[in-house]
């Protein structure tokens, strides 16, 4: 089962907006505070009834706020199933006659550092499949786990039971287990992280557990890179969100085999991530290797695994590392974009390799005119302009004459520029060489 289309009518920033999702790569751009945030958010919601954060709000003085979506499955479609707004209850309803079954785990990466992991396996309570809405959640579990960064590493308590042991006794509570076959979680969760490293000679390796204060009793799982050997606690920023990523597909897969034998289920071979903005805390090198890395990670898993995956970016580096991957029949490249109108649209970009940094951020995905400082963008738009005979005054007036731009370039273009040839010819300003007179 996968989501296939999602339709809001007077939520959020767009007034309408209307997505066929691809099965099984999704990536949604554009400038900030447009949406995408909010998107993934809607998202988490039509597939687990629950809110990861803050609910979508209808926007004010607009009547019959609506969230539609469509599912599919082996079965068939399911759809298109429509939300409305009860303004008396403040709250989202879904229809009664409408009944689902999400059986797969979904993953939600939080740019904030959060994560959310749904997962009706693990219901407290038996429910019959599929499962009716509207459902009093408060009677038990809705599935929903939501980590804070301290709650992910430590671990999740509800009521006086251990919902999530946490990274750090986790890992080394399987990395201690005597067993290490190829499936147990410890040599899973291995290489998922070696397979999310940024490169093959910047490998991340988990080492031997430590001790690192006498004020915790805890063994503190350690991680190997190419310089040394260091706790996890003392990662950076950016390899901690990795690390955490990493450890949560293994618990979320691993608990979710767990729960199936329980209940005496088959377990899913299915799983939905969302990633927001993918590039967060990442050193481009990074950038460019981990979606296509996450891809194949997930596979480690389990072999045969599908997954359908939204992501959000705003990095060319992150775009660029998907060309040699994009699949035109799965996967699905979305912009939001603000229009003169000041009105915010969401649009399905046709598929297109732009190569390098520089043609991704001068594509309509990013729109800039030059991949350049602005200044220096200004000095050679007024360069063109001198060399192509127009009038200077339009530009300011420290860029009006040839020797005054010709001042501007020299500040800040490098001697490499390719911009250089072009100005030095046409402005007639290329060194010439000093004739040799005859002996």
């Amino acid at each position: 089962m996968v989501l296939k289309e999602l339709c809001l009518r007077n939520v959020g920033s767009v007034p309408a907006l209307d997505i066929e999702l691809g099965n099984r790569l999704n990536i949604f751009t554009g400038d900030n505070g447009l949406g995408k945030t909010f998107l993934l958010d809607v998202i988490w919601w039509a597939l687990t009834g629950t809110w990861a954060g803050n609910p979508a709000w209808p926007q004010r003085g607009k009547d019959e706020p609506t969230i539609a979506y469509r599912v599919a499955s082996e079965m068939g479609e399911v759809g298109p199933v429509t939300n409305e707004f009860d303004f008396q209850r403040q709250r989202w309803t879904r229809p009664a006659e409408f009944r689902v079954s999400i059986p797969f785990p979904i993953i939600y990466v939080r740019v904030d550092g959060g994560f959310s992991v749904w997962d009706q396996a693990r219901r407290s309570k038996g429910f019959s499949f599929p499962l009716s809405f509207p459902v009093a959640f408060d009677e038990a579990r809705s599935g929903a786990y939501h980590f804070t960064p301290d709650n992910l590493w430590n671990g999740l308590q509800e009521n006086g039971k251990a919902l999530c042991n946490g990274l750090i006794d986790d890992w080394v509570r399987w990395q201690y287990q005597p067993s290490q076959h190829r499936t147990s979680p410890f040599k899973v969760l291995s290489r998922v992280i070696e397979k999310l490293s940024p490169h093959p000679s910047e490998w991340m390796r988990p080492g031997a557990p430590t001790r690192v204060s006498i004020e915790d009793v805890r063994d503190i799982p350690t991680i190997d890179l190419p310089y040394g050997n260091i706790p996890v606690i003392y990662a950076s920023a950016g390899m901690k969100r990795i690390l955490g990523l990493a450890y949560l597909l293994v618990w979320t897969w691993y608990e979710h085999i767990q729960a199936s034998q329980l209940l005496n289920r088959e377990p899913s071979d299915r799983l939905v991530l969302l990633m927001d903005e993918v590039e967060a805390h990442l050193h481009p090198r990074w950038q460019r290797s981990l979606l296509p890395a996450l891809l194949d990670a997930v596979t480690e898993l389990q072999r045969e695994i599908e997954t359908q995956v939204v992501v959000t970016t705003h990095s060319p580096l992150v775009l660029a590392s998907v060309e040699p991957h994009f699949d035109d029949t799965l996967d699905r490249l979305f912009l939001f974009d603000l229009k003169d109108n000041n009105k915010v649209t969401l649009t399905q970009i046709p598929w297109a390799k732009q190569g390098d940094v520089v043609g991704w951020l001068t594509s309509e995905v990013f729109g800039l005119d030059q991949a350049r400082s602005r200044e220096a963008e200004l000095a050679i738009e007024a360069a063109e302009a001198l060399m192509r005979g127009e009038a200077m005054e339009q530009h300011p007036e420290h860029l009006r004459t040839k020797a005054q731009i010709h001042q501007e370039l020299l500040r800040l273009l490098p001697g490499h520029d390719p911009f250089w040839p072009r100005w030095l010819v046409e402005t007639d300003l290329l060194p010439r060489r000093k004739a040799v007179r005859s002996q």
